[in-house]
């Protein structure tokens, strides 16, 4: 290296720009002296330098120096000359010796970087330039804290880059790892581990920090290191003479945990975490009363859950190898565990009980393997089962009005008790009904006097039976006697004890949601159903006064409806009378929040429908009560829509555009009533909706907001579609004209799967409408494809290859529907055209969705227009076209055979050859074998042989034949 001075090589100017106050001047140089530093070859120098003489105080320099040092190992290591690989050894050697000699140790960002950089000179070296790397190391810091500090940091580093299974790794980066832990297996773990032993020993009371490191270091390596190292008397004493330690106990615990789950033969496993029970429990870590340091107590749940899931699995192992005895052993083992999995299960704070939640599951899992439970066994099943009901209650401080990070927890750790639950059941289903039973009864005769979480987690477990104790379709009043009769009674009692009128919304909220999961039981007792309903539309329900419990109930009410409609016949005109606030538009920004989101409507105007349509009421009373229900939403839509074009401010006009889209989507959500048993023409209902289609199409001319106007007239279409069928036909060309009128691509997207929609639906009758239709959308098509975008408009480039498939899926639509007069009446010059973009779709665009798709086209036109009685001309296109189609796309690079799409998308195009041989028989095989396949360079031999292939019956051989014919191509 240069002798001269470091100050005058460094760039000082440039290192000002490491200050994070520094000005974006500065910043901005700096980020170039790095990239310089780094590129170089021998400036990068200046910074060993700086770093093993310490000529700079500023710890933004010394992190910097150390990015450039990392750069030079990590991606140009191998390009080093020795001196300068010698240098980078030297250079972290002579920093390190500085640290032992300062009193104050480097800031915490400084040391993990320094550890980086030596571990990835570890790694880097060790097989081969460094292998002495940990001896020398340990011989130059001794007993030296700092120096410590920093090769237990580096042993961390090593491990996150070495041994870190969360990390993916390249195959060589896999092999290299494994050679490095081999070496460190045989030469140096031995004294390694000596020197953890005397760190833990030495430092447990005047360095705890330093302790916990190294902790944290056993629990890391032990996983792939000789376990009799550290699972030995000596070791295992010292670790847990840490846990009676408080600044180290909860470490010790941690890396107690990673000795229990290292892998290992299974009765082995028992003894271990036996040993350690044992010498817990003496020394009165099991008594858990006195204990009250929360912290430390998530810690030591994890350990008391990984020895009871060790147990477990040990015993999954036995049982599967047949060794009854060892097998018995680890099960008495695992049951001894169960009282301290309790106390931890019920603790008051849920993160502490969620800990052990993995235990307390596969503990019940093996229960449920065992052919009879013994006494013991089953009061364990019951004793989580009544912690499990314990902790399912909300504690005070759960605000239900504005639920945050807190209430999300609990949420979650809800349904990791609903799991137990579940298994639970799975166990001892009678002993689960039988509790739930006693705990809904007695709460239920008390509500009144009872706190909220008390009747909202007795409601609840009523509700989780369902699931708990799964059903047919939610036959859950049919069947089993026993179960049927205790949950009818549970909803008896529910439904007539009062309890839906109690003040709190997580109960409002639990007595609908049973209530509709239950939905069956009013089918055996229908005549609860009158006070259910009075529930659904009063104060407690649509009416309550949290926007939350009235929200749910809207969509819970629907399910309601639709279930029981066959038993409400009597109270239809009142419901429909009492919920008439409820369907109403609201305006757009009028200042009131309404009782109902629009979203929350959509379901009230659902459940509106199917009372009508599903009652028994004559043809003309449906009639009237649909157009009571639909006639206001008109009215209000012809005044918005006239409203709208004279609206200047464009966030009123947005507004007004929202409530247009509102009152069609209500509209359209009634006709989700009808089915076919019930169709809108027998009901009488086809009126209403031509009255509807009438008063919507005209926004298809407004010339504002154009983009959600067509979008929801667009959705009311299609379902008009399907509900007025042919009726809704007159009403198509105008609506289709108005759609073809200034189009994005978005919209073009959009509208092609209502043309197809028609096409499939009707054939034949819509033919002429297509044949008008036709080319005005493919032109309109062509435009917006042709239109320039920038060339990294992702977003353009996206729409356009989404319209490209909408439009081959169009013409798939029109040649499937057997319509070939359609596309053959555009004229010869429009369908050239048309076919061509179909060919060019096929092998120009590496798309093999679009591709696919276009093969299937081409078959169907050859199926259709080839053969000697087909198109005259079109024999000779499928030569020139469709036949150089079907090979020119899959031999392109971009078209790859180990894509599953693009597989799909070659045999589409293999069909194609096959239904061109069907059609056109021995001239096909003649111009494939003498001129098209020469003309590819196929050999003879090979041409024939395809040709052979393509005339044998069987299509899946050809697909085979053409797959291997391509790869072997593409070599």
């Amino acid at each position: 290296m240069a002798c001269q001075s470091v100050a005058a090589v460094m760039d000082e100017q440039a290192l000002l720009g490491l200050n994070p106050n520094a000005d974006a001047r500065y910043r901005q140089r700096a980020m170039a002296y790095f990239e310089q530093l780094k590129e170089s070859q021998d400036a990068w120098e200046v910074c060993a330098q700086a770093l093993a003489k310490g000529l700079y105080s500023d710890d933004h320099v010394k992190f910097f120096c150390f990015q450039v040092l990392e750069h030079q190992i990590k991606f140009r290591h191998g390009g080093l000359s020795g001196p300068q690989q010698q240098l980078i050894r030297e250079t972290l050697m002579k920093w390190l010796q500085m640290q032992l000699m300062s009193s104050q140790p480097e800031k915490v960002f400084i040391r993990n970087k320094a550890a980086q950089v030596f571990a990835l000179t570890f790694i880097t070296e060790y097989l081969t330039l460094w292998p002495k790397f940990f001896f020398d190391i340990l011989a130059l810091v001794g007993d030296n804290p700092h120096g410590l500090d920093i090769y237990l940091r580096t042993l961390m580093a090593i491990d996150a880059e070495v041994v870190d299974r969360d990390i993916l790794h390249a195959p060589e980066e896999t092999r290299r790892n494994t050679l490095i832990k081999d070496g460190m297996r045989e030469q140096c773990i031995p004294s390694l581990v000596e020197s953890w032993f005397q760190i833990l020993q030495t430092y447990q009371r005047s360095h705890p920090e330093l302790t916990c490191q190294c902790l944290e270091v056993v629990g890391a390596y032990v996983s792939w290191i000789e376990l009799s190292l550290i699972a030995n008397e000596r070791f295992v004493n010292l670790l847990l003479s840490h846990m009676s330690v408080e600044e180290l106990r909860e470490e010790a615990c941690d890396c107690l945990l990673e000795i229990v789950n290292k892998g290992m033969d299974p009765v082995d496993k028992t003894k271990l975490v036996e040993s350690l029970c044992q010498v817990l429990q003496s020394a009165g870590f099991f008594n858990m009363d006195q204990e009250e340091d929360v912290d430390f107590l998530a810690k030591f749940s994890r350990l008391v859950n990984g020895m009871g899931q060790s147990l477990v699995l040990s015993w999954t192992k036995l049982v599967k190898a047949g060794s009854v005895k060892d097998a018995a052993d680890t099960l008495h083992a695992m049951e001894a565990k169960v009282t301290l999995m309790l106390q931890l299960l019920v603790h008051q704070d849920d993160d502490i009980s969620a800990n052990v939640v993995g235990f307390c599951y596969d503990y019940l899992h093996v229960l449920k393997q065992l052919p009879q439970l013994t006494e013991r066994q089953n009061s364990n099943v019951e004793a989580i089962m009544l912690a499990v009901m314990k902790k399912l209650t909300y504690d005070d401080e759960y605000n239900f009005e504005n639920e945050g990070e807190d209430e999300a927890m609990f949420v979650e750790y809800r349904k990791q008790l609903k799991m137990l639950l579940d298994r639970l059941a799975q166990v001892s289903p009678e002993l689960l009904l039988e509790a739930v039973r006693r705990v809904f009864t007695s709460t239920m005769q008390n509500w009144q006097s009872a706190a909220f979480m008390e009747v909202e987690v007795a409601v609840r477990l009523l509700y989780m039976l369902g699931e708990a104790l799964p059903a047919s379709h939610g036959a859950h009043f049919s069947g089993d006697a026993v179960k049927t009769g205790a949950l009818q009674d549970m909803m008896r009692t529910l439904v007539t004890c009062g309890v839906s009128g109690y003040q709190h919304t997580s109960v409002s909220l639990e007595f609908f949601e049973t209530v509709v999961r239950y939905d069956k039981f009013f089918i055996v007792e229908p005549q609860h159903i009158p006070n259910v309903l009075m529930a659904f539309l009063d104060h407690r329900g649509l009416r309550h006064n949290s926007p939350k419990v009235r929200s749910r109930v809207a969509y819970l009410f629907s399910r309601f409806i639709k279930t029981l409609h066959k038993h409400m016949t009597a109270f239809i005109e009142d419901i429909l009378t009492r919920i008439q606030d409820l369907l109403e538009l609201a305006p757009p920004e009028n200042g009131f929040p309404a009782l109902l989101t629009n979203d929350d409507q959509l379901f009230m105007f659902e459940s509106a429908g199917v009372l009508i349509v599903s009652g028994e009421s004559p043809v003309e009373r449906k009639q009237a009560l649909m157009r009571g229900l639909l006639a206001p939403l008109m009215d209000a839509f012809r005044l918005l829509l006239a409203k709208l074009p004279l609206e200047t401010d464009e966030e009123r006009q947005a507004a007004v555009a929202d409530c247009l889209s509102h009152a069609v989507g209500f509209a359209s959500r009634t006709s989700k009533a009808f089915s076919n048993k019930q169709t809108v023409k027998q009901c009488g209902c086809t009126e209403v909706y031509r009255d509807c289609l009438h008063t919507f199409l005209p926004a298809l001319g407004c010339p504002v907001q154009r983009g959600v106007l067509r979008g929801c007239v667009r959705s009311f279409l299609h379902r008009m579609i399907i509900c007025l069928e042919e009726e809704v036909l007159p009403f198509i060309p105008a609506a289709s004209e108005h759609m073809l009128k200034d189009c994005e691509a978005k919209d073009l997207q959009e509208f092609i799967p209502l043309i197809s929609q028609i096409t499939a639906k009707f054939k034949r009758q819509v033919s002429p409408f297509l044949q008008q239709v036709f080319m005005p959308l493919v032109l309109a098509i062509f435009e917006v494809l042709g239109r320039p975008a920038e060339d990294n408009d992702q977003a353009a480039a996206l729409e356009k290859q989404m319209l490209r498939r909408s439009y081959f899926s169009f013409i798939q639509t029109i040649a499937g529907s057997g319509m070939n007069e359609v596309m053959a009446n555009q004229g010869p010059e429009n369908m050239e055209r048309v076919v061509f973009t179909i060919i060019q779709g096929a092998v120009d665009f590496p798309d093999p969705v679009a591709q696919k798709t276009c093969f299937i086209v081409l078959a169907k036109l050859v199926e259709l227009w080839g053969g000697k009685d087909g198109m005259p001309g079109f024999s000779d296109f499928v030569y020139k076209h469709i036949v150089p189609a079907c090979f020119l796309a899959p031999l392109k690079p971009t078209f790859d055979l180990s894509d599953a799409q693009t597989v799909l998308t070659l045999s589409e195009a293999v069909i194609t050859l096959k239904t061109i041989h069907l059609k056109q028989g021995a001239e096909f095989v003649h111009f494939l074998q003498h001129d098209y396949l020469p003309s590819l360079h196929v050999s003879p031999d090979i041409a024939q042989e395809l040709c052979h292939v393509l005339q044998q019956p069987d299509v899946k051989v050809l697909k085979t034949y053409m797959k291997a014919f391509f790869q072997q191509a593409k070599l």
